[in-house]
């Protein structure tokens, strides 16, 4: 089975998957939905994002988010999924953010539940030490 994408501002095109909850979670995000986005999290969801410890919860993450990731824009490029032996799906994603002062290669792990909802996503900057040292500059 092929997913087609959603209607979203990017066309993100994951073969042999069906994945609404990474469409919607890039779509709500992009929006700066962040109640959408932490909803799509399972109740003690884990979101571990870049120069911060773990965030848990869905209220938790959706605080981080109105706090951290406001003007953010996420873009998706390229998608690998595999099932897992437990019946969970992995979903790796390569792809960019842009802010208002610089763009950045990102990697997205998205860990989800045989119910389709995000129990973790891991999100980690593909960025060398030199580009890291010019955005913390800006």
């Amino acid at each position: 089975m092929t997913t087609t994408p959603l209607d979203c501002q990017f066309k993100l095109s994951i073969d042999n998957v069906n994945a609404i909850a990474v469409y919607r979670y890039f779509e709500s995000f992009n929006d700066e939905d962040f109640a959408t986005t932490a909803s799509l999290f399972c109740n003690q969801g884990k979101l571990y994002a870049p120069f911060t410890e773990l965030i848990t919860g869905q209220e938790a993450i959706q605080n981080y988010l109105e706090t951290e990731a406001k003007g953010m824009k996420l873009r998706p490029k390229s998608a690998d999924s595999q099932f897992l032996e437990n019946g969970q799906q992995l979903i790796q994603i390569f792809g960019e953010v842009k802010t208002s002062l610089f763009t950045v290669n990102v990697g997205w792990q998205f860990l989800l539940t045989e119910q389709g909802n995000l129990e973790e996503v891991i999100v980690k900057l593909l960025a060398s030490a030199p580009e890291l040292l010019k955005i913390s500059n800006q």
